[in-house]
């Protein structure tokens, strides 16, 4: 089979059952009394949406699962290193689905403690570095497990023991920056399904054989889900799929030696968690005053008279515009 049909292959099946599996969850989870509670401090007009069931990002996450082994298995491409990704992926979605029972059972919006994310998101990012150390094939061919690749300069530094605190830098912000992304009805969906698209291009690229089709897996159940997702949402992914989404993309970008090429790409990420930094960081100099009038930065459109649809078609073509920049900085 050509490796271009495999990706295309990952996307059809995962978006049928990506979007069966979020059908049969949205009686499920209402049934279950798993719903979304909107903070009170976030914009008015989200008030409504309290009541709407989340949790999600389950489905998200097992037709990502099952697709990539599927068409790993049927193309003779399955790994180890798949197997870590999806791993990593299941890891950080099981963070985010304790966030949300604990805010389904407890009726409020806070969930559990940032203290408690960050270990549990430190350890399992951890683990996956002294396995990315350990693994030395790249884009390039062999390289030492404690090298990065600098798109442009294309030349790789080895960055020895320090290795390890970056890849787990890179894991903990890239999750929690998906995770500030959704915010708004199709917004994360819509902007990662765009990304991980890119993502098919690049490991396509470079060479890679398993890869494509987790990237074209996890393009199609976003893809399937935001059937369900798109506004007016009959459902939300809740932390359970922000946190894998990020964990997935970060996993896999990592083990291809493209961490850059993936900020770039996913630069929307970057730029709401950037938005969160600065307001925070503003307020605490000023005395309370803000930077922007929410964060983040989509929040900051709605309260400009934006509605939520055109807020997020913007950002879906900022995020296809990323990822041009990110396919031209990577053929340099």
């Amino acid at each position: 089979m050509e490796m271009y049909l495999v990706p295309v292959i990952a996307i059809i099946a995962a978006w049928a059952l990506g979007a069966l599996f979020t059908g049969l969850l949205i009686p499920f989870l209402e049934k279950k009394q798993f719903r979304q509670f909107v903070r009170e401090v976030g914009p008015q007009s989200h008030l409504h949406k309290t009541g709407t069931p989340s949790m999600g990002g389950l489905a998200i996450i097992g037709a990502t699962v099952i697709t990539t082994l599927a068409v790993t298995i049927a193309t003779k491409t399955f790994d180890m290193r798949i197997v870590v990704i999806l791993v990593m992926m299941v890891l950080f979605g099981l963070i985010g689905f304790i966030d949300d029972y604990e805010k389904a059972i407890k009726k409020n919006n806070k969930g559990i403690s940032p203290k408690q994310k960050i270990v549990m998101q430190f350890g399992f990012s951890l683990a996956f570095a002294i396995f990315a150390m350990m693994e030395s094939y790249s884009a390039h061919g062999l390289v030492w497990g404690g090298e990065i690749w600098l798109p442009i300069l294309n030349q790789y530094i080895d960055l020895g023991i320090l290795y390890i605190p970056f890849v787990i830098f890179v894991m903990v912000a890239f999750s929690n920056s998906v995770n500030l992304t959704d915010g708004l009805d199709g917004l994360a969906s819509g902007v990662t399904a765009l990304v991980a698209c890119f993502m098919i291009i690049a490991a396509v690229t470079f060479g890679f054989t398993g890869e494509p089709a987790v990237y074209g897996a996890l393009a199609g159940a976003c893809l399937g889900f935001l059937v369900f997702n798109r506004n007016p949402a009959k459902i939300f992914m809740g932390d359970t799929g922000s946190m894998a989404l990020g964990g997935v993309l970060a996993a896999g970008a990592i083990l291809m030696k493209l961490e850059f090429i993936l900020a770039i790409a996913g630069l929307v990420y970057v730029i709401e968690a950037l938005s969160v930094i600065i307001q925070v960081g503003y307020f605490k100099k000023t005395g309370g005053k803000r930077f922007f009038k929410m964060a983040p930065l989509h929040h900051h459109f709605e309260l400009c008279g934006m509605s939520e649809r055109k807020v997020v078609v913007m950002f879906y073509f900022m995020a296809l515009a990323f990822c041009l920049i990110a396919f031209l900085v990577m053929k340099i």
